[in-house]
């Protein structure tokens, strides 16, 4: 049997796949089981941050791979504590938890939240705030916690206690504060999967005030923005604002399922014995792909991916298509539908994403400049 049929008969149909089986790849460029060559702009939804088969991220896996592959989290590992901090000190956090996907981190940061607030204010004190068009996981609490009807009606009741503000409203944001108990605000500062939707700092600056005035905590989902996707390490620290929780995952491994929840002072010790866990969370062989991504996370080359943004931006801008986003996180205004675009690109070797009616980027931080001009310029005759 060829691998689509294989896929058909035995994989639940939860996927409406492309027409295409990737046998392999380097870099920003994959191969399909005929041999034919694509441009990747997708890296996985975010998550090969080096592309296909970074040799030294290879280097690391299977090195690790060969000393301890698995231990679970009742025994110290050298690479999870060294990831952690990594982690903390790149980013001024106090503590990590780790598990295996950004559902997962999300799902810490909710019970960080509840937990915190049940201590400080009182049980009553669970409702957590997010963002109409936002997108947190699959899991019955993370779909709660998305802004976006569509994925809640299947799968009804949901996790109690969220609460939907608009973006940039801070006035609505101040009256969902007012009228209930809240816990946490969590948002992302790029919307990705809602439409690549860049927030402005003023409001994000509004936001973190009035969390501090109603003490409230303040979480930001960098589970798509993170790991150098926006030309900082971190996306919050484009617009200069100080989270309580951060949660993380796709790019972080560089392509193996790794997530994490990170804590500042205030929240660190909120986790006690027994609070959370997880089987496969710091297993050793993710974790040290993830000190090889992250250790190459530098300033030049995170300027690097900022760079190729703005190019990507002006080539698309200059053919007349807007576009807007963050550092490699691009989302294009189509005048056609999107799957057609997607589907001209990929006739043409180009693979590229959708988030609602926008043609998405999500490029490897590494790819070149003459791989981006190839690529754009594919986009642009299907556009």
């Amino acid at each position: 049997m060829s691998i689509k049929s294989t896929d058909q008969q035995y994989i639940a149909h939860t996927y409406k796949r492309f027409d295409l089986a990737i046998v392999k790849g380097e870099g920003a460029r994959c191969y399909d089981d005929s041999g034919r060559e694509y441009i990747d702009m997708t890296s996985g939804i975010g998550v090969n941050a080096f592309g296909y088969c970074d040799s030294e991220w290879a280097d690391a896996v299977s090195e690790q791979a060969r000393l301890l592959q698995h231990t679970s989290n009742l025994y110290y590992t050298a690479p999870c504590a060294q990831l952690a901090e990594l982690l903390c000190s790149r980013t001024g956090m106090a503590k990590v938890f780790f598990g295996n996907s950004g559902a997962e981190a999300n799902e810490c940061a909710v019970k960080v939240a509840r937990k915190y607030a049940a201590e400080h204010k009182g049980a009553e004190y669970y409702h957590i705030i997010t963002l109409n068009k936002s997108f947190h996981g699959r899991t019955l609490t993370t779909l709660a916690a998305t802004g976006q009807d569509g994925f809640h009606h299947l799968f009804t009741p949901l996790t109690e206690g969220f609460l939907y503000a608009d973006a940039e409203d801070v006035q609505g944001m101040e009256r969902l504060m007012t009228e209930h108990k809240v816990a946490a605000v969590l948002l992302e500062v790029v919307q990705g999967e809602g439409g690549v939707n860049v927030l402005s700092q003023s409001y994000l600056k509004a936001v973190e005030s009035l969390c501090r005035a109603h003490d409230v905590l303040l979480m930001i989902d960098e589970v798509q923005t993170g790991n150098g996707r926006t030309g900082e390490l971190y996306a919050y620290m484009n617009y200069d604002i100080s989270p309580d929780v951060v949660t993380t995952a796709k790019g972080l491994a560089g392509g193996l399922p790794m997530g994490a929840c990170l804590m500042n002072g205030r929240t660190a010790e909120v986790l006690g014995y027994g609070d959370h866990g997880s089987t496969f969370g710091g297993n050793p062989v993710c974790a040290a792909a993830a000190i090889s991504v992250m250790r190459r996370m530098d300033d030049a080359f995170l300027s690097e991916v900022k760079a190729k943004g703005d190019y990507i931006c002006t080539r698309l801008t200059d053919a007349g298509y807007a576009a807007s986003g963050l550092g490699l996180m691009i989302g294009v205004t189509t005048e056609k539908p999107v799957a057609e675009v997607i589907a001209k690109c990929m006739e043409n070797g180009v693979l590229c994403l959708s988030a609602k009616d926008k043609l998405r980027l999500l490029p490897p931080l590494n790819i070149s400049m003459e791989e981006i001009d190839r690529a754009v310029d594919v986009i642009i005759a299907s556009l």
